[in-house]
Parts: C-alpha cells; structure tokens; sequence
C-alpha cells in the first residue's frame, strides 16, 4: 500500500537554515481539499507533482499517499483551475540522523509560519530531534497545507 508516514512540529530557530543540504520555492494548489481525499497540484523548482492523499489515521501520522511527477507547465495550468487559495513557501531540506527534515518557511496568507516534517518507515520510527525542532504538531489540522488554504496562519 502507498502510505505517508511523517511528523510534524513547529520550529523555534532558523538554525536549520545552516545545515540545508537544498533550499527550493514550492507553489501548490488544491483540486480537491476534502479531508478524505485530497489532491494537490505542486511546483517545486523546475518541476511539477499532483498528489492524491488520504484521510490521517488517529493519531495524524498515517495515510495513504500517490504521487506522480508532471511537466511544470501542465502543473501551472493546473494550479489556474485550482480552489481558492495558494500555498507559497520555501522548503529547506535538512539531513539530522539519517533523516531528512523538510523545513517549510511560509509567505504570503501564511507568512510567519515555519514547520519541520520528518517522514519515518513506521509510526514507532526513533529519531534525532535538532535543537531547532519545537512543539509537535502532528495530527493538528490547522497545519495541513489544505487548511492553511482555507484558514490561513495571519487569520489565527
């Protein structure tokens, strides 16, 4: 089965910025942005992505995830007929333990707003915590990007 299994928590510095291994803008869209299904329509640098997720298990941390890579012109395209709203951030790719950490610095309706997810091989997964990592959030809807869409971070 596809899945996604990550974390997320706020971050309290932007030591991270430091240790990036890749910085890249990402600018999303949602086709759909119902909690059970999802689907999302990325560009990230030169390239495009469309997502299809799942409803999060109990705890936030689970669900089913399809991803499929497409031309950045057919994703631009794609982002015109979106919903209402745009996601504009700067992801900073962070490796702490074998882990990578993506870091989301947030613009725009969101500005102001920086988190760190950590995708994992199982919900039990240990793993090193940088200094940098605060408050976890996982599972709290207010920060799934197709929230921030609709209830944005300055509206809080």
């Amino acid at each position: 089965m596809l899945q996604e299994i990550e974390r997320k928590f706020k971050v309290k510095s932007d030591a991270y910025k430091e240790q990036a291994v890749r910085v890249r803008r990402i600018t999303q869209g949602y086709l759909s942005s119902v909690p059970e299904r999802t689907v999302r329509v990325r560009v990230k640098g030169d390239e495009g992505f469309i997502t299809v997720k799942g409803a999060a298990n109990d705890s936030g941390t689970t669900r089913f995830e399809w991803e499929k890579a497409i031309g950045a012109e057919e994703a631009l395209q794609l982002l015109a007929i979106c919903e209402q709203g745009v996601i504009d951030k700067k992801r900073y790719e962070v490796v702490v333990g074998g882990y990578c950490f993506e870091v989301d610095e947030f613009a725009g309706d969101n500005e102001g707003l920086v988190i760190a997810e950590v995708e994992l091989p199982d919900e039990e997964a240990e793993f090193d915590k940088p200094d940098w990592l605060g408050e976890e959030v996982t599972g709290d809807e207010r920060y799934y990007n197709a929230m921030l869409v609709k209830k944005p971070f300055k509206n809080w």
